[in-house]
């Protein structure tokens, strides 16, 4: 009977974890930020670029937070990649009130698009009145970002580039 019941709950572990990864896994939800509450589409035409890979996503994030850590003032979110190509950006607030809403993670945004402006990239490529973060950000191949107060809510945008 022991027998029976230990293989009923295998097959039900299997099939649940089957079952998970056909629905396209998301192993940070959960760990780093709850249940995506809404997400978005965000297509644009892919401007021609060399193909970035997990190691230019790295150093990005990497450089990023070095600044952020760089600086006099607690950072007030963190931003990490994911996935087995580093290809999943996440930003997540620190503090109770920068991402206390959606509306407030996207002025944080709107902020990384100035800054993204500025860089010598878009400079030289005349595209500093249009380009946005998000298309920094598709030109360095990643596939989503998901940002989360880290608490009670998660938005993911979901890159599709057209080339």
């Amino acid at each position: 009977m022991l027998r029976v019941v230990f293989a009923a709950l295998l097959a039900f572990v299997a099939c649940a974890s089957a079952a998970r990864a056909q629905e396209g896994e998301d192993r940070q939800e959960g760990y780093y930020y709850p249940p995506v509450t809404s997400t978005e589409i965000f297509a644009r035409d892919r401007p021609i670029a060399p193909e970035a890979d997990r190691a230019v996503r790295v150093t990005f994030v990497t450089q990023i937070t070095k600044a952020m850590l760089d600086a006099p003032d607690t950072p007030p979110y963190v931003l990490f990649a994911k996935g087995a190509e580093a290809e999943k950006l996440i930003l997540i607030g620190l503090d109770d009130e920068m991402f206390k809403t959606l509306y407030r993670a996207r002025a944080v945004l709107a902020q990384l698009t100035s800054n993204a402006r500025g860089t010598e990239f878009f400079v030289r490529s005349e595209q500093q009145t249009t380009a946005t973060f998000f298309d920094l950000l598709v030109l360095l191949g990643f596939e989503s970002l998901t940002v989360s107060d880290g608490e009670t809510w998660a938005h993911r945008i979901v890159f599709e580039a057209n080339r």
